[in-house]
């Protein structure tokens, strides 16, 4: 094998890769997890957090 070949692999190699990053981002098994996440900021702040402040 020549480097061009080994080019060509690891090429291929993380093609396949950002395939199946893709594949699981766009899971429906993701999707709860990331629909929950994606509320992150607009929850309240907890009481406590909220008397800090004013401390």
């Amino acid at each position: 094998m020549d480097v061009n070949d080994w080019r060509a692999l690891v090429t291929v190699l993380a093609f396949v890769s950002f395939l199946g990053i893709v594949g699981w981002a766009y899971s429906q098994r993701a999707k709860k997890r990331f629909d929950e996440a994606a509320q992150i900021p607009f929850l309240e702040e907890p009481p406590q957090a909220e008397q800090q402040k004013r401390e």
